[in-house]
């Protein structure tokens, strides 16, 4: 075997372990981006909306997401292009243009590298990265889009057919929740328990919730009473169905 062989098997090798562990790194040589613009930039724009944030409703980027970033004439800003989609076997692959938000919350991109986008919303993501892109392109309109939910879950213990974790793809209720585990298995009784780890404060929230812990009869609800308390989930919450 030549030389030419084995560093193309050495280059293949070390190519194939850095997709296989979902780490990717780019040449600080190829980014524009200080980490001085990247903090001032997140400040910036996480700033200007710091003191409407109890009012917004809008999603929050987290670990797992599945997001795509483009730039109004040059496409898709996704560094890691067909290896992004060759990384992610076993079920969870993703195509091309698609970027994975990854266990450090940060997502790779051209020209800025490395950025950190859990905690975003989606517009504070977009007009974050028109601030880092301006150091590459000029005047770029920029696009960022949710393409799958992946970090919001809830829990489902107890007397159902399949408990487990599942994700919140849109949103849902606390009776299509134990519905969409299977329903509750022959044991059970209609007392059902949400543990919510942070309420929002909103004022109805706080009326049904006693502490952090929502109590829901599943007889009463199918007679018509209560209603209210039949929830839309929010992301870790606990369901035990007694």
């Amino acid at each position: 075997m030549n030389n030419y062989v084995i560093t193309a098997v050495c280059f293949a090798t070390l190519f194939f372990l850095q997709v296989a562990t979902g780490l990717a790194a780019q040449s600080s040589a190829d980014v524009t981006v200080s980490p001085e613009l990247l903090k001032e930039a997140r400040k910036k724009v996480m700033g200007k909306a710091a003191r409407s944030m109890k009012d917004n409703k809008e999603y929050v980027i987290g670990v797992g997401d599945i997001v795509a970033v483009t730039v109004y004439g040059e496409g898709t800003m996704s560094a890691a292009g067909a290896t992004e989609a060759s990384s992610s076997g076993g079920g969870d692959a993703i195509s091309q243009g698609q970027i994975k938000v990854r266990i450090d919350g940060r997502i790779s991109l051209s020209h800025i590298g490395d950025v950190q986008v859990a905690g975003m919303t989606m517009t504070q993501l977009a007009d974050y990265l028109k601030e880092l892109f301006q150091t590459a392109i000029d005047d770029p309109i920029v696009t960022t889009v949710l393409l799958q939910s992946n970090s919001r879950r809830y829990t489902v213990m107890g007397k159902v057919v399949r408990p487990g974790v599942y994700q919140i793809a849109y949103p849902i209720t606390l009776v299509q929740a134990v519905a969409s585990c299977g329903g509750f298995t022959e044991w059970a009784n209609s007392n059902i328990t949400v543990v919510r780890q942070k309420l929002t404060g909103d004022d109805e929230e706080l009326s049904l919730f006693e502490g952090n812990i929502l109590e829901f009869d599943y007889d009463d609800f199918l007679d018509g009473d209560d209603l209210k308390r039949n929830i839309t989930l929010q992301s870790n919450d606990v369901i035990i169905v007694h």
